[in-house]
């Protein structure tokens, strides 16, 4: 009777996962009702699929969006930073991001950061200020550290370089005036326009921003060099220098 039972064990088909078929049901909704019906963690389920071909991703997808706190931050954040992002699934298992879907995201985020500058380097920058706008605020918006960079720009107010000139704390990225004039000497830049972010989400200047500006510019006129703006990113929003009335 035993051995018959145990016969019978064999022979009974093994109830799929619960996550069995979830990956088709996703990609026909995606299909027929467009992603931009899809909430985050379910577009950022779908993205997973191709660095995570098996098993349920579910798991990872919320895991990172309840890490960064979203789907702009999930993007931004560093390789090294996402791969510190560990969870479980139903039964316990630990579920993790690995290299190969942290140079996914990675990559994603480039491709977004490229596809927001082309229509900033196709016209004029000061005519395309909407644009500029929205790719300072994707590059620098949820940055966790601060970063300080320049848009060089040619006689026609049009992108020469975007170059991060130095990368800093949370709170304080060095900033070299002669240094940021040179480089825009070496690319025959007309113009700059100087970017950084501030991590705490507030993006009104400080007196060290002030001053720090103060000193580029007047090197760069000098040399015959117009500085047209310092835009500070912050989760909320972006500040104008010129609109304040600070240069």
């Amino acid at each position: 009777m035993t051995d018959q039972s145990e016969d019978i064990a064999r022979t009974v088909p093994k109830p799929p996962p619960h996550h069995a078929g979830h990956r088709e049901r996703l990609r026909h909704r995606a299909r027929t009702a467009g992603l931009t019906h899809l909430p985050d963690y379910e577009l950022m389920e779908l993205f997973l699929f191709r660095s995570q071909p098996q098993g349920d991703v579910k798991p990872i997808a919320k895991a990172l969006l309840s890490r960064f706190g979203s789907l702009a931050a999930v993007l931004a954040a560093s390789v090294e930073d996402l791969m510190t992002v560990r969870t479980e699934d139903t039964k316990g298992r630990t579920k993790s991001v690995g290299m190969e879907t942290a140079l996914d995201l990675a990559a994603l985020h480039e491709v977004a950061q490229r596809v927001a500058r082309e229509p900033a380097t196709k016209r004029p920058v000061i005519s395309s200020w909407s644009a500029l706008l929205a790719y300072v605020r994707l590059a620098l918006q949820h940055e966790p550290r601060e970063q300080f960079r320049v848009l060089y720009l040619d006689k026609k107010n049009q992108l020469i370089l975007d170059e991060v000139q130095n990368r800093g704390t949370v709170d304080h990225a060095p900033v070299y005036p002669r240094e940021v004039v040179r480089r825009g000497l070496e690319v025959s830049a007309a113009a700059m326009i100087l970017v950084h972010n501030h991590p705490s989400g507030d993006p009104t200047p400080s007196r060290a921003d002030i001053d720090m500006t103060r000193q580029i510019v007047q090197a760069a006129r000098s040399l015959a060099v117009e500085v047209h703006d310092h835009l500070i990113v912050g989760r909320e929003g972006v500040t104008s220098f010129k609109q304040l009335g600070l240069m």
